[in-house]
C-alpha cells in the first residue's frame, strides 16, 4: 500500500505541476498564450475561462477529500489535452509543438492509474478469485486482470 501511495503523489504531483505551469498564462492572458490561442482559432476570452477550469482541475486532483470530485477533475484535464492535441494537429503545427499535449496526456493518466490503484488499495494488478463449489467437486482458482 505505500509503494502505491508513493507512487499515487509523485505521479499527481507531476501531473499538476505540468497542468498548474500550462493554466497560469491563460488565466494571466500572456501575449504568448493569447497568440497560440489565435493560432489555434479561438477567441482570446477562452483564455481565463480554460486557465481557471484547469487549476480547479489541479487542485481537485491534489486535495485527498474531494473523491468524486477528483474524477471528474481528471476527465476535464484530459478532456482539455486531448482539445489541445487534436487543435494543434488540426492547424499542421509540427511536432515539437504538440509534443507538450502529449506529456501532459501520459501525465494526467499516468496520475489518474494511479489514483485508481491507491484508493482501491491494490497491491498487484492481478487480483485472484476463488471460484468453489464444494457439492460438486474441487476447488478451482481462476486468476483475473483488473
Amino acid at each position: 500500500m505505500k509503494d502505491s501511495k508513493t507512487l499515487y503523489w509523485i505521479v499527481t504531483g507531476l501531473a499538476a505541476a505540468f497542468m498548474l505551469l500550462a493554466s497560469i498564462p491563460d488565466v494571466l492572458q500572456v501575449p504568448q498564450a493569447v497568440s497560440i490561442f489565435s493560432h489555434l482559432g479561438y477567441p482570446a476570452y477562452l483564455l481565463p475561462f480554460l486557465g481557471t477550469a484547469k487549476t480547479l482541475g489541479v487542485v481537485a486532483m491534489i486535495v485527498p477529500s474531494l473523491q468524486r470530485l477528483k474524477e471528474w477533475a481528471f476527465a476535464g484535464l484530459v478532456f482539455d489535452l486531448i482539445g489541445a492535441l487534436y487543435s494543434h494537429l488540426s492547424v499542421g503545427d509540427p511536432p515539437n509543438v504538440w509534443v507538450l499535449p502529449v506529456i501532459g496526456l501520459a501525465l494526467v493518466s499516468a496520475a489518474y492509474l494511479s489514483y485508481r490503484r491507491y484508493a482501491s488499495g491494490e497491491r498487484s494488478p492481478l487480483v485472484r478469485i476463488s471460484l468453489s463449489d464444494t457439492a460438486h467437486g474441487p476447488r478451482a482458482t481462476k486468476t483475473v486482470r483488473s
